[in-house]
Parts: structure tokens; sequence; C-alpha cells
């Protein structure tokens, strides 16, 4: 019985495996933008123990977005471009004492100090056949992008699972 096991898994992980491979292509773009957005957002650790390793629970806070748009700095934009290239908004609100110990759920949970997360998502939109899509992407793809741009250079996207997201970018050169 174990042999046949073994012999179902490897066969589930090869239709898998096929699965995966098919399900990814390519497609050839020259109308699109890139979309970088980034977010701050204050958030605090409820722990029964504050000296403990940041395990606990997460109560997010106030939080501002801005999206970067090109590579071209947004209007909103606060102070200078970040080592990627990036833009950010003004700084929320840090949440008050009260604010922490509204959110604090039981007697024995301690909340920790506020932390300012600092998060990215990235999007590639593209035009195709009479459509605009928006998929999710990553940093790789948005700078391709941001540099391809002023140019209008088409490109050749590769795309991740059921065209859910696009995973490289590179120039058509012609």
């Amino acid at each position: 019985m174990r042999i046949h096991r073994r012999y179902v898994l490897l066969s589930l992980m090869s239709v898998g495996l096929t699965f995966w491979l098919t399900s990814c292509g390519t497609k050839t773009i020259d109308q699109y933008q890139a979309t970088a957005k980034t977010t701050l957002t204050w958030r605090v650790n409820y722990t029964p123990d504050p000296m403990e390793d940041k395990r606990g629970r997460w109560e997010e806070f106030a939080s501002t977005s801005l999206d970067n748009v090109n590579g071209q700095k947004p209007a909103e934009a606060f102070g200078n471009a970040d080592d990627r290239g990036l833009w950010w908004p003004r700084i929320p609100s840090k949440p008050s004492l009260d604010q922490i110990e509204e959110r604090q759920q039981r007697a024995y949970e301690k909340p920790g100090r506020p932390e300012l997360l600092r998060t990215v998502k990235y999007y590639i939109t593209y035009q195709q056949d009479g459509q605009q899509f928006t998929l999710p992407t990553n940093y790789a793809v948005y700078r391709q992008v941001v540099k391809a741009y002023p140019q209008q250079i088409p490109l050749r996207l590769t795309m991740g699972i059921n065209n859910g997201s696009v995973e490289k970018a590179e120039p058509i050169n012609n």
C-alpha cells in the first residue's frame, strides 16, 4: 500500500506541475502603466508579555496611502523618493494611549509600542484587444515599466499562474 500511495502522490505532483507550467504565458503590450501603492500604517502588538518575541495579535490604526504612477512624483508625496525610487505619503496620526487601551481585549494583554509599518503593492495596467487589465506584480516589473514608459517601448510580459499576475517584463527592441 505504501508504494501505491507514493505513485499516487508522484502522479498528483506531476499533474500539478504540468498545470502550473501550462498556465503561464506571455503577452506583448504597447499601452501600459505601472503603479506602486505605498502605505504607512500605525500598528500595535498586544501580547501576554511585552518582552516576549513579538507573538500576539496585531491591531492596525491610522493609515495613509499614495499611488506612484510610472515613477513620477505624486503631487501629494512627502519628502524625497526612497532608495527604490518610491515616494511615500505623509505619516498618519500616531494612535493615542486611549486609542491603544480601547483595543485591549483581555486584562492580561499588554500593548507594545506603536510601530509604523511600511508596505508597497505593485500593479501593472495594460490595454489588450480593447480591454483594460490591472494585475499585481513585483518591484522588478514595476521598475522595467517605469524605464520603458517614457519611450513607450513595447513589453513582453511573462504571466503568472492562470494569468493572475505579471512575473516579468522585458522590453522588445525593434
